[in-house]
């Protein structure tokens, strides 16, 4: 017993080794992650509507400063207020007159006695005139007659234009709109005295509105007079109008140029609103691609592609319009180029996917393959294996 008691430790030493080598055996590597399913599109080049995205005021197309010609005179009537709307010749405000219609009385009295000057002159040439014939006076004392008749007919036309003087400076105490419009502006008060040529009233000329729009040069030669306008109203309403004015030339310092676009019906648009507007100039051929395919990342657009080893490569472009669910791709694309469209908000530069066609995307294979990753399951579907 004493001799087996060593031998048996050792066993049992040898036992106790096997398993712990069995224990440590490498466990087997997971799984790699499935690839993604997406389908690609190719970037193409098709016929577009072009539209400039810009945003300008609105101004009153023709605003009118209206005031008075007499100074130091007090105003007696004030008839409109911000806002009306009025007629042409509608008298606006009225200043005090009572000198000005003491004046026209005197001018018109002194018309009536020179016109009855001149009707007394002409009635003695009349009635000389048979005598000079008769031989019962001189034609000395006819030709003095004829003269006093001219005299007094020159003292009554003399009179008359004093008259026509008068009236218009009684005019003159009268503010009367040139012509129907809006009252955009009133920078005066009942009893306050007034000085010619200061800006009472402001009119906008038939109530029309237009929108100015600052464009580059290079944006400025594609607009021509007639082009359609769209100018979104603070509401969300849109108000349509057209280019009816293109400057010949641009600033030199700015290199920019206003366009005018003449809104016929601005449905509650105010004057010195700032308001986005989209100037449409036509049709034209661009590069293309689904809007579906844009990527938004850290505030830049970008597309993925597939390369050969099935990595999906993210590339930056810089986009131009968007119509029809399309987007112009202005740079960063060739015509041809496979995008990634369904799938692409979910890949990241470098991840692996598996392209699959657009009317198979939406069911599995038969071998079980993974759909293309779309809304909310496309978190869970990214991580299944094929």
């Amino acid at each position: 017993m004493t001799t087996l008691r060593p031998w048996a430790a050792m066993a049992l030493a040898l036992l106790a080794l096997s398993a712990c080598g069995k224990k440590s055996e490498p466990a087997k590597a997971p799984a790699e992650t499935a690839p993604m399913a997406v389908t690609v599109v190719p970037a193409r080049v098709q016929e577009i509507p072009r539209e400039i995205r810009v945003s300008g005021p609105v101004a009153a197309r023709e605003e009118m400063q209206l005031g008075v010609e007499l100074s130091g005179q007090r105003v007696t009537g004030l008839y409109v207020d911000v806002g009306d709307f009025v007629r042409r010749g509608q008298v606006l405000l009225e200043l005090d007159a009572r000198s000005l219609q003491s004046e026209l009385q005197q001018a018109e009295a002194s018309y009536r006695e020179a016109q009855a000057g001149a009707s007394l002159a002409q009635a003695n040439l009349r009635r000389a005139e048979p005598l000079l014939r008769e031989k019962y006076i001189s034609a000395g004392q006819v030709d003095e007659l004829r003269a006093a008749r001219d005299q007094a007919n020159a003292r009554a036309a003399t009179a008359r234009a004093a008259l026509d003087a008068a009236r218009l400076r009684r005019s003159y105490a009268e503010l009367r709109a040139p012509d129907d419009g809006v009252v955009s502006k009133r920078a005066v008060q009942p009893g306050q005295i007034v000085a010619a040529g200061t800006e009472l009233i402001g009119l906008i000329r038939d109530g029309r509105l237009e929108w100015r729009a600052e464009l580059a040069d290079t944006e400025l030669a594609a607009v021509n007079v007639g082009d359609p306008v769209v100018v979104r109203a603070p509401d969300g309403h849109d108000v349509e109008g057209e280019v009816r004015a293109v400057p010949p030339g641009v600033d030199a310092a700015t290199r920019t140029g206003t366009i005018y676009a003449d809104l016929p019906e601005p449905d509650g648009l105010r004057t010195g609103a700032y308001l986005p507007g989209r100037i449409l100039v036509g049709n034209a051929k661009a590069l293309v691609i689904p809007a579906t395919a844009i990527v938004q990342r850290d505030g830049n657009p970008y597309v993925f592609t597939v390369g050969a080893d099935g990595a999906a490569k993210r590339v930056r472009v810089r986009t131009g319009t968007t119509a029809n669910g399309m987007v112009e791709i202005l740079d960063g694309l060739a015509a041809g180029a496979q995008v990634v469209e369904r799938g692409a908000g979910f890949l990241g530069d470098g991840d692996r996917v598996r392209v699959v066609a657009a009317d198979a995307a939406g069911a599995p294979s038969a071998a079980g393959s993974t759909p293309v990753a779309s809304g909310a399951d496309a978190d869970a579907d990214a991580g299944t294996a094929p």
